[in-house]
């Protein structure tokens, strides 16, 4: 059976500053972002009717913003208050929920500078990102050719939609390719991330995380850094080449979309689906349910 299409659902989306019915929120196929990749983004979700962590998200979509060059015409305020709305509307308990803020159709070319800001909330209903059998197992990780770029080439600190145009590329193959989804090194030849979530390895006990100065630092990542902190757990940020998964005993992912998911190989190497990313799952699922 087909997937539903985003285009062509029941419900509402929040369209600079009112509640639009979701098949009448349209932008213009000139849309400079559509053309230039200047939009910027969220990706949170809700538990138990409440958004985790939904300011630090909105936060973080503000600094995107910023980094790309152009001012959110609404405040934090009024993007929390539309989010948490939209779940009331849709009647939702746990839900997916996606900001987003574009550059709009005033001038098509490079230059932008006159275009208008525009901002839009959508949530829906979206299970695991990746299918329950898969993350009880353990995910496969294909290697990609594609490198996280440099931060002095690309705005790597953004949540911006340009910046995952190598990620759906990249997933595309790893799917042609029977695995889950990949694992990208970045421009060092150094171990980044996979295509939309941080990693992590277990040696002996400890945690090994690569240091986030090409890729996002996800909120997702800085919570279990915290929970495993909690636990007694050391957790190493470092530079990690690609050989060293040789002698690392557990790997997962962690993501707003993948939460906690354990992962059985990358390329050549193989993994357990060991205690201590069992335990993290655990603490994790509890923490965000929990309301913390």
């Amino acid at each position: 059976m087909a997937a539903e299409p985003y285009d062509d659902r029941d419900g509402w989306i929040w369209m600079d500053g009112e509640y639009v019915p979701w098949r009448d929120s349209k932008v213009h196929i000139l849309t400079h972002a559509l053309h230039y990749g200047g939009a910027a983004f969220e990706g949170q979700r809700a538990y138990n009717g409440r958004i985790f962590k939904l300011e630090e998200h909105t936060d973080r979509l503000f600094r995107s913003a910023e980094i790309l060059g152009y001012k959110v015409p609404f405040s934090k305020n009024e993007i929390n208050d539309a989010c948490n709305e939209l779940l009331v509307k849709h009647e939702f308990v746990d839900a997916y929920c996606r900001p987003v803020v574009w550059r709009g159709s005033e001038m098509m070319g490079i230059a932008a500078q006159q275009n208008t800001i525009h901002a839009a909330i959508a949530v829906w209903q979206w299970p695991s990102y990746f299918a329950p059998e898969a993350r009880l197992k353990g995910l496969r990780l294909d290697i990609s050719k594609w490198r996280r770029p440099a931060p002095d080439t690309a705005p790597t600190d953004a949540k911006a939609s340009g910046l995952y145009m190598i990620c759906t590329i990249t997933k595309h193959a790893a799917d042609d390719n029977g695995y889950d989804d990949a694992l990208m090194l970045d421009y060092r030849g150094q171990i980044a991330e996979a295509t939309g979530a941080n990693i992590f390895f277990v040696k002996d006990g400890e945690l090994h995380t690569p240091t986030p100065d090409c890729f996002l630092d996800g909120i997702t990542r800085r919570t279990v850094i915290d929970l495993a902190r909690a636990r007694g757990l050391k957790v190493t940020e470092r530079a990690i080449m690609p050989e060293e998964m040789e002698g690392f005993e557990q790997a997962f992912l962690t993501g707003t979309a993948a939460e906690v998911t354990p992962l059985s190989e990358i390329g050549p190497y193989r993994f357990e689906v060991g205690d201590i990313t069992k335990t993290l799952m655990t603490d994790y699922d509890t923490l965000v349910r929990s309301g913390g």
